[in-house]
């Protein structure tokens, strides 16, 4: 019986996968650093406390992370710290059960886009990032 491991697709859709699942991460990342004190007032203006500490930290997730989680490298653990950091942004972020119902679809897009994210990361967890990785020539 084939198992998916040795399905030769199998490494180019993962790493693929990969890729558009980091994209978001690395992209906002990289915004945040270009656009520093523009991030560092919308984060003060939705009510985030301690900005100066939150912004290095959410880039270090975000466009750290997402760079490992490209590359395949120690993938599960950022994986985890994608999950935790993605459900934190939905919750201090995306609260659409707190707004009028003019903003309030939009932010439940959000927060849904968010649990999206947080379960194709989960799965990278999981199942980690194939044999395309820097993760799988470590372990050789």
């Amino acid at each position: 019986m084939k198992t998916m491991i040795d399905d030769p697709v199998h490494p180019a859709v993962t790493l693929i996968a990969r890729i558009l699942l980091a994209l978001i991460f690395v992209v906002s990342g990289f915004g945040k650093v270009a656009n520093y004190s523009g991030t560092e007032a919308y984060m003060a203006n939705a009510g985030l406390p301690m900005v100066g500490v939150l912004l290095p930290l959410a880039i270090l997730a975000e466009l750290g992370g997402g760079l490992l989680i490209v590359l395949g490298l120690f993938t599960r653990s950022a994986a985890i710290v994608a999950v935790l950091f993605t459900a934190a942004t939905a919750v201090a972020i995306h609260h659409f059960w707190d707004l009028p119902a003019a903003q309030a679809m939009m932010q439940q897009i959000h927060f849904m886009k968010n649990l999206s994210i947080m379960g194709g990361m989960l799965l990278l967890a999981a199942y980690g990032p194939g044999s395309w990785s820097l993760d799988a020539r470590r372990s050789r």
